[in-house]
Protein backbone atom coordinates (compact mmCIF):
# COMPACT_ATOMS: atom_id res chain seq x y z
CA UNK A 1 0.00 0.00 0.00
CA UNK A 2 2.98 2.14 0.95
CA UNK A 3 4.70 1.63 -2.47
CA UNK A 4 1.56 2.40 -4.81
CA UNK A 5 0.94 5.49 -2.33
CA UNK A 6 4.57 6.60 -3.34
CA UNK A 7 4.45 5.72 -6.74
CA UNK A 8 0.97 7.63 -7.10
CA UNK A 9 3.12 10.91 -5.50
CA UNK A 10 5.53 10.27 -7.45
CA UNK A 11 3.62 10.13 -10.61
CA UNK A 12 1.35 13.68 -9.26
CA UNK A 13 5.08 15.05 -8.73
CA UNK A 14 5.78 14.57 -12.51
CA UNK A 15 2.62 15.88 -14.09
CA UNK A 16 2.51 18.97 -11.79
CA UNK A 17 6.29 19.34 -12.72
CA UNK A 18 5.77 18.96 -16.45
CA UNK A 19 2.90 21.55 -16.24
CA UNK A 20 4.98 24.31 -14.73
CA UNK A 21 7.94 23.48 -16.96
CA UNK A 22 5.39 23.95 -19.99
CA UNK A 23 3.72 27.19 -18.37
CA UNK A 24 7.17 28.54 -18.09
CA UNK A 25 8.17 27.40 -21.52
CA UNK A 26 4.79 29.58 -22.53
CA UNK A 27 5.86 32.18 -20.57
CA UNK A 28 9.48 32.59 -21.80
CA UNK A 29 8.82 32.16 -25.38
CA UNK A 30 9.13 35.15 -27.77
CA UNK A 31 5.93 36.65 -28.96
CA UNK A 32 4.79 36.47 -31.96
CA UNK A 33 5.97 39.90 -33.84
CA UNK A 34 7.64 41.25 -30.97
CA UNK A 35 9.49 44.36 -31.65
CA UNK A 36 13.19 43.56 -30.77
CA UNK A 37 15.12 46.19 -29.39
CA UNK A 38 18.93 47.30 -29.90
CA UNK A 39 21.90 48.51 -27.15
CA UNK A 40 23.73 50.59 -30.03
CA UNK A 41 21.59 52.82 -32.63
CA UNK A 42 17.88 52.63 -33.42
CA UNK A 43 15.54 50.58 -35.24
CA UNK A 44 12.76 51.46 -36.91
CA UNK A 45 9.87 48.77 -37.47
CA UNK A 46 8.32 47.58 -40.40
CA UNK A 47 5.36 45.02 -39.98
CA UNK A 48 4.11 43.05 -42.30
CA UNK A 49 5.49 44.68 -45.44
CA UNK A 50 3.56 43.84 -48.46
CA UNK A 51 4.82 42.73 -51.70
CA UNK A 52 3.12 41.18 -55.76
CA UNK A 53 5.94 38.39 -55.48
CA UNK A 54 5.83 37.20 -52.30
CA UNK A 55 4.03 36.78 -48.90
CA UNK A 56 4.19 39.91 -46.29
CA UNK A 57 7.13 39.74 -43.92
CA UNK A 58 8.55 41.94 -41.42
CA UNK A 59 11.10 44.50 -41.90
CA UNK A 60 13.33 46.19 -39.69
CA UNK A 61 15.58 48.80 -40.20
CA UNK A 62 19.03 49.64 -37.99
CA UNK A 63 20.72 52.79 -38.02
CA UNK A 64 23.72 53.72 -36.41
CA UNK A 65 23.73 56.19 -33.67
CA UNK A 66 23.33 59.57 -34.77
CA UNK A 67 22.40 59.11 -38.50
CA UNK A 68 20.48 61.16 -39.84
CA UNK A 69 18.13 61.08 -43.22
CA UNK A 70 20.28 61.30 -46.06
CA UNK A 71 23.61 60.99 -44.25
CA UNK A 72 26.18 59.28 -46.07
CA UNK A 73 26.16 55.64 -46.23
CA UNK A 74 26.03 52.01 -46.94
CA UNK A 75 23.91 49.18 -46.98
CA UNK A 76 23.62 46.08 -45.81
CA UNK A 77 20.46 43.37 -46.55
CA UNK A 78 20.49 40.43 -43.90
CA UNK A 79 18.24 37.39 -44.23
CA UNK A 80 16.68 35.87 -41.15
CA UNK A 81 15.96 39.43 -39.83
CA UNK A 82 13.93 38.29 -36.92
CA UNK A 83 17.47 36.70 -35.16
CA UNK A 84 19.56 39.93 -35.51
CA UNK A 85 19.45 41.97 -32.53
CA UNK A 86 17.27 40.80 -29.50
CA UNK A 87 17.83 37.27 -27.72
CA UNK A 88 14.52 38.04 -26.31
CA UNK A 89 12.86 37.71 -29.13
CA UNK A 90 14.25 34.61 -30.87
CA UNK A 91 13.39 31.09 -30.96
CA UNK A 92 16.45 29.82 -29.26
CA UNK A 93 17.47 32.99 -27.00
CA UNK A 94 20.52 33.91 -29.11
CA UNK A 95 20.96 36.73 -31.62
CA UNK A 96 23.80 37.99 -33.91
CA UNK A 97 24.67 40.72 -32.00
CA UNK A 98 24.49 42.85 -35.19
CA UNK A 99 24.03 46.60 -33.66
CA UNK A 100 26.82 46.00 -31.08
CA UNK A 101 29.41 44.86 -33.71
CA UNK A 102 28.43 47.09 -36.95
CA UNK A 103 29.02 49.95 -33.68
CA UNK A 104 32.44 48.51 -33.32
CA UNK A 105 33.56 48.07 -36.52
CA UNK A 106 32.43 51.54 -37.80
CA UNK A 107 34.14 53.14 -34.37
CA UNK A 108 37.37 51.53 -35.42
CA UNK A 109 37.63 52.85 -39.06
CA UNK A 110 37.12 49.32 -40.68
CA UNK A 111 33.62 49.88 -42.40
CA UNK A 112 31.96 53.11 -43.89
CA UNK A 113 28.97 54.10 -41.88
CA UNK A 114 26.35 51.84 -42.69
CA UNK A 115 22.55 51.03 -42.25
CA UNK A 116 21.53 47.04 -41.73
CA UNK A 117 18.01 46.11 -43.23
CA UNK A 118 16.67 42.80 -41.57
CA UNK A 119 14.36 40.87 -43.84
CA UNK A 120 12.49 38.40 -41.47
CA UNK A 121 11.95 34.92 -42.22
CA UNK A 122 8.62 33.33 -43.13
CA UNK A 123 7.56 29.52 -42.92
CA UNK A 124 9.04 29.39 -46.57
CA UNK A 125 12.48 29.99 -45.74
CA UNK A 126 13.42 26.97 -47.31
CA UNK A 127 11.61 27.53 -50.42
CA UNK A 128 12.51 31.54 -50.79
CA UNK A 129 16.39 30.54 -49.84
CA UNK A 130 17.17 27.73 -52.26
CA UNK A 131 18.66 29.10 -55.39
CA UNK A 132 16.00 28.27 -57.88
CA UNK A 133 18.00 28.15 -61.15
CA UNK A 134 20.04 25.25 -59.83
CA UNK A 135 17.24 23.09 -60.96
CA UNK A 136 18.23 23.72 -64.30
CA UNK A 137 21.86 22.20 -63.30
CA UNK A 138 20.15 19.07 -62.00
CA UNK A 139 18.86 16.29 -64.65
CA UNK A 140 15.12 16.21 -65.47
CA UNK A 141 14.90 12.94 -63.73
CA UNK A 142 16.34 13.68 -60.84
CA UNK A 143 14.24 16.71 -60.27
CA UNK A 144 10.60 15.10 -61.31
CA UNK A 145 9.44 14.78 -57.28
CA UNK A 146 10.43 18.28 -56.44
CA UNK A 147 7.84 20.69 -56.68
CA UNK A 148 9.52 23.16 -58.90
CA UNK A 149 6.62 26.10 -58.56
CA UNK A 150 7.55 25.82 -54.76
CA UNK A 151 11.02 27.07 -55.66
CA UNK A 152 11.12 31.16 -54.57
CA UNK A 153 13.63 32.17 -54.59
CA UNK A 154 13.47 34.40 -57.76
CA UNK A 155 10.23 35.67 -56.44
CA UNK A 156 11.87 36.54 -53.20
CA UNK A 157 15.23 38.47 -54.78
CA UNK A 158 12.99 40.16 -57.28
CA UNK A 159 10.77 41.80 -53.67
CA UNK A 160 14.49 42.58 -52.30
CA UNK A 161 15.61 44.47 -55.76
CA UNK A 162 12.28 45.96 -56.76
CA UNK A 163 10.34 46.93 -53.94
CA UNK A 164 12.44 46.94 -51.07
CA UNK A 165 15.74 48.70 -52.01
CA UNK A 166 13.42 51.59 -53.52
CA UNK A 167 11.85 51.98 -50.06
CA UNK A 168 14.91 52.24 -48.35
CA UNK A 169 16.48 54.13 -51.14
CA UNK A 170 13.43 56.59 -51.02
CA UNK A 171 12.96 56.60 -47.36
CA UNK A 172 17.04 56.94 -45.66
CA UNK A 173 18.80 58.20 -49.40
CA UNK A 174 21.67 55.97 -48.44
CA UNK A 175 24.37 55.39 -51.47
CA UNK A 176 22.91 53.55 -53.69
CA UNK A 177 25.50 52.34 -55.87
CA UNK A 178 26.37 48.24 -56.21
CA UNK A 179 29.71 49.46 -54.52
CA UNK A 180 27.72 50.68 -50.93
CA UNK A 181 25.03 47.63 -51.55
CA UNK A 182 25.91 44.56 -49.70
CA UNK A 183 23.97 41.31 -48.61
CA UNK A 184 24.45 38.90 -45.93
CA UNK A 185 23.02 35.63 -44.51
CA UNK A 186 24.09 32.41 -42.85
CA UNK A 187 23.32 28.22 -43.75
CA UNK A 188 20.83 28.90 -45.99
CA UNK A 189 20.63 32.33 -46.13
CA UNK A 190 24.44 32.49 -47.63
CA UNK A 191 23.30 30.20 -50.52
CA UNK A 192 20.43 33.22 -51.26
CA UNK A 193 22.96 35.62 -50.78
CA UNK A 194 25.62 34.33 -53.18
CA UNK A 195 22.72 33.60 -55.52
CA UNK A 196 21.42 37.28 -55.39
CA UNK A 197 25.07 38.37 -56.10
CA UNK A 198 25.39 36.03 -59.13
CA UNK A 199 21.75 37.46 -60.15
CA UNK A 200 22.28 40.94 -60.10
CA UNK A 201 25.85 42.28 -59.98
CA UNK A 202 24.55 45.23 -61.65
CA UNK A 203 22.84 45.62 -57.67
CA UNK A 204 24.92 44.07 -54.75
CA UNK A 205 28.75 44.95 -54.56
CA UNK A 206 29.56 41.87 -52.36
CA UNK A 207 28.15 39.99 -50.17
CA UNK A 208 28.89 37.78 -46.78
CA UNK A 209 27.98 33.94 -46.65
CA UNK A 210 28.31 32.78 -43.52
CA UNK A 211 28.31 28.70 -42.53
CA UNK A 212 26.72 27.97 -46.27
CA UNK A 213 24.51 25.39 -45.88
CA UNK A 214 26.50 23.97 -49.33
CA UNK A 215 25.88 20.44 -48.86
CA UNK A 216 21.90 21.08 -49.59
CA UNK A 217 21.59 17.82 -47.05
CA UNK A 218 18.73 17.22 -45.57
CA UNK A 219 16.20 19.67 -47.26
CA UNK A 220 14.11 17.21 -48.82
CA UNK A 221 13.13 13.30 -48.70
CA UNK A 222 12.39 14.20 -53.00
CA UNK A 223 16.56 15.62 -53.07
CA UNK A 224 19.84 14.05 -53.68
CA UNK A 225 21.77 16.57 -52.21
CA UNK A 226 25.09 15.51 -54.14
CA UNK A 227 23.04 16.32 -57.10
CA UNK A 228 21.87 19.80 -56.03
CA UNK A 229 25.10 20.68 -54.07
CA UNK A 230 27.07 19.99 -57.82
CA UNK A 231 24.18 21.79 -59.44
CA UNK A 232 24.51 24.64 -57.55
CA UNK A 233 28.51 24.78 -57.86
CA UNK A 234 28.02 24.62 -61.85
CA UNK A 235 25.40 27.34 -61.72
CA UNK A 236 27.47 29.57 -60.02
CA UNK A 237 30.46 28.70 -62.79
CA UNK A 238 28.23 29.90 -65.53
CA UNK A 239 26.51 32.98 -63.37
CA UNK A 240 29.27 33.91 -61.43
CA UNK A 241 30.08 38.18 -61.53
CA UNK A 242 32.72 39.65 -63.50
CA UNK A 243 35.91 38.02 -62.01
CA UNK A 244 37.30 39.86 -59.48
CA UNK A 245 34.37 42.56 -59.21
CA UNK A 246 32.71 41.98 -56.33
CA UNK A 247 33.69 40.88 -52.56
CA UNK A 248 32.87 37.54 -51.62
CA UNK A 249 33.59 36.23 -47.92
CA UNK A 250 33.15 33.04 -47.33
CA UNK A 251 33.68 30.62 -44.30
CA UNK A 252 31.92 27.46 -42.26
CA UNK A 253 32.57 25.97 -38.67
CA UNK A 254 33.89 22.72 -37.82
CA UNK A 255 30.92 21.12 -35.73
CA UNK A 256 27.22 20.07 -36.31
CA UNK A 257 26.25 20.64 -39.84
CA UNK A 258 29.26 22.95 -40.18
CA UNK A 259 31.57 19.77 -39.94
CA UNK A 260 30.40 18.94 -43.49
CA UNK A 261 30.72 22.27 -45.76
CA UNK A 262 34.21 21.91 -45.42
CA UNK A 263 34.85 19.61 -48.47
CA UNK A 264 31.77 21.49 -50.26
CA UNK A 265 33.42 25.08 -49.31
CA UNK A 266 36.54 23.82 -51.19
CA UNK A 267 34.98 22.85 -54.53
CA UNK A 268 33.27 26.11 -54.34
CA UNK A 269 36.37 27.99 -54.13
CA UNK A 270 38.16 26.04 -56.39
CA UNK A 271 35.56 27.31 -59.15
CA UNK A 272 36.24 30.90 -58.31
CA UNK A 273 40.00 30.30 -58.59
CA UNK A 274 39.68 28.42 -61.58
CA UNK A 275 37.40 31.58 -62.83
CA UNK A 276 40.82 33.83 -62.15
CA UNK A 277 39.63 34.88 -58.44
CA UNK A 278 42.39 35.86 -55.69
CA UNK A 279 41.71 36.17 -52.80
Amino acid sequence: MAKRTRRKIFWIIGVVWLLVAGMLFWCMRPAKNAIPTVTIGSLEWFPQFTSQYIQSRDVVVWLPAGYQTGDSCDVLYMHDGNMLFDATTTWNGQEWRVDEIMDSLMQAGKIRSCIVVGIYNTDERLAEYLPAKTSQYVAEADRKDVDMKRLTADAYLQFIVKELKPFIDKRYKPLTGREHTFMMGSSMGGLISLYALCEYPQVFGGVGCLSSHLSMAHLSRSMDSELWATGFRNYVTQHMPETNGSLIYMDHGTEDFDKDYGKYQELLDAVFRSNGWDE
